[in-house]
């Protein structure tokens, strides 16, 4: 039940969003934790489990190259939620884009549970590509491989997520500057703002 200062801070923003045409959600991994997918921080969180090597290390470009094996182990058993479904958080941003209200999702989740127009930060797990020949491929292809996924060229296929060491994607980072610089209303959701 929410307390009377909460019901105001709810209308207020109804209001908002209702008075606007170009709103802008920036979001993190809280906003999928009712979909079943842990964030990095919290009690249950990637960083508070036990492993032979801390998750941002085995999350890292240079254990990816060092170690793909256990990059590999780790990414299939700790990272992908084939069966995870958008939840109410998802649906209500895809609501507001289809009224016209939402123009931009930018997100630091690489779960793929937005839907349409979405700029992803550190890139998506439902896509993958081959390091040699640049063929692209699904979730299946990590999914349904054992070790190291190799592609039909004999290439190593890489999950299309910015891991730690790695930058961002230049366009992604800018078109997710523009959104935000010309929102009306931005409304940030789910994520601690601590990752750059």
């Amino acid at each position: 039940m929410m307390n009377q200062a909460m019901t105001e801070r709810v209308d207020m923003l109804e209001k908002w969003i209702q008075e606007s045409n170009n709103v802008v959600f920036f979001g993190g991994a809280g906003v999928s934790t009712e979909s079943g997918i842990p964030d990095f921080r919290s009690v249950d969180g990637l960083y508070n489990q036990q492993y032979d090597y801390p998750p941002e290390t085995i999350l890292s470009h240079s254990f990816y190259m060092r170690k793909p094996e256990e990059f590999y182990r780790f990414y299939r058993n700790k990272m992908l939620f084939p069966n995870a479904e958008p939840n109410r958080a998802h649906k209500a941003l895809a609501k507001l884009e289809k009224m016209g209200k939402l123009k931009a999702v930018v997100t630091q989740n690489i779960d793929g549970l937005h839907q349409k127009e979405v700029l992803e930060l550190h890139g998506s797990v439902l896509r993958n590509y081959c390091t040699r020949c640049g063929k692209f491929y699904g979730l299946d292809a990590i999914l349904n491989s054992t070790g190291v996924p190799k592609c039909t060229c004999g290439g190593t296929i890489k999950p299309d997520v910015v891991l730690y060491e790695e930058g961002l994607d230049d366009y992604t980072i800018q078109e997710s500057v523009r959104a935000i610089s010309e929102a009306e209303v931005l409304i940030i959701g789910g994520t601690s703002l601590a990752v750059y």
